[in-house]
């Protein structure tokens, strides 16, 4: 029976993921390029860019940071080296959940053991995985820790969903939904929101059962839309859409960075946990994943209806102490700004205007330039 024990970490520091879309220069269609790109990055800069389950695109991390500006930073050298190989190969990276009209089927799966593994166990439903997200990362000390905080964070998620909104078409269709990314997702019989476990020994038993009985291959086919994650001791925030823009980034990394600490501070000081139905997150998560920044979302204590806007500018009020202490206030005003730019609204106001999916990306591309942003 495998432990995996948690690695302990004394500072709240913070990693970022970020999944981004390979698409044709002149087509704006997905291109399955990742072996290409691979081989002609530099000398030094190959671990800089990870392949992923499809070949149409990749993942960027983050090092260890200690706040948001200093990830932000990280990634920017990263993007700078990285364009400089896809533009020569006629490539653009698309910052977006899902792709306005390129179709699961093109998408050619990696040449990778543990990928065949998973498209075995899993048929149609890991086939269909041609979805892009942000996850975030955020170190606590233990993993009773770990689990305690992603407890306490569920009420959250919904709103982070809901701000980050960035897939409103999946196979060529505009679907009605804000993040069509989010029910891809919920196909996978590991993904969506966690159980809720009263210890991490719960959670080793848990992935110990499931691995024992072959319900998954390894822990790292539990895609919960936030874990514990042992091997970096962190708690991971998996539930955001692959945002807009470095700039929305940003803003999302501050406010997840800054409530998983006011939490962790919380447990410290012995704060009691209110409790809450699971249903009323699961219909806000839905309420996110419908409406994106227009969604109303139900507050778990007086169970009275909010606005995303309303629920954000409150949260940035109530987190701006902390935000000092981490060093990212700018970053997390900038929050407020989130709900009426969604990478969804962006994108369907294009739609509304062009009817052409691939004008959704060209304009995207245009509009979402992280080098012509304004840093935060």
């Amino acid at each position: 029976m495998s432990r995996f024990p948690f690695t302990h970490n004394d500072k709240p520091t913070i990693g970022i993921e970020l999944e981004l879309q390979l698409v044709d220069a002149n087509t704006f269609a997905l291109s399955n390029s990742i072996e290409d790109v691979l081989a002609n990055m530099p000398a030094g800069r190959s671990q800089d860019v990870k392949h992923e389950l499809m070949q149409s695109y990749l993942e960027i991390n983050t090092g260890i940071c200690h706040n948001v500006a200093e990830a932000m930073d990280d990634l920017r050298g990263k993007l700078e080296q990285l364009e400089k190989v896809t533009d020569a190969l006629n490539l653009k990276l698309f910052w977006g959940a899902t792709h306005p009209f390129s179709i699961w089927q093109d998408q050619r799966i990696t040449v990778n053991e543990r990928y065949q593994r998973l498209v075995e166990l899993m048929q149609d439903v890991a086939r269909q995985l041609v979805t892009f997200g942000l996850h975030v990362h955020v170190g606590v000390d233990t993993g009773d820790k770990a689990v305690m905080v992603c407890d306490r964070m569920l009420r959250h998620l919904p709103l982070l969903l809901a701000l980050s909104s960035n897939s409103p078409f999946w196979q060529g269709r505009c679907t009605g939904l804000h993040s069509s990314r989010m029910k891809v997702m919920e196909g996978l019989p590991t993904a969506g929101l966690p159980q809720q476990m009263r210890n991490y020994s719960e959670y080793v038993w848990l992935i110990n059962h499931l691995v024992d009985t072959g319900f998954i291959n390894t822990i790292r086919e539990i895609w919960w839309d936030i874990r514990p994650h042992h091997n970096f001791g962190t708690v991971e925030i998996r539930v955001c859409d692959m945002p807009a823009n470095l700039n929305q980034v940003a803003a999302l990394t501050a406010l997840i960075h800054c409530l998983v600490t006011t939490i962790n501070d919380q447990i410290e000081e012995g704060t009691y946990q209110l409790e809450y139905h699971p249903m009323m997150v699961q219909q806000n998560k839905w309420r996110a994943t419908r409406f994106g920044g227009d969604a109303r979302l139900v507050d778990t204590d007086t169970y009275q209806q909010q606005s995303v806007q309303e629920v954000t500018n409150h949260l940035v009020e109530l987190l701006h102490p902390q935000a000092e202490t981490l060093h990212c206030s700018d970053e997390l005003e900038s929050a407020r700004h989130l709900p009426a730019q969604t990478g969804a609204k962006q994108q369907l106001a294009i739609y509304q205007d062009s009817r052409d999916g691939a004008e959704v990306v060209k304009r995207m591309l245009i509009k979402n330039d992280w080098r012509s942003l304004p840093k935060l």
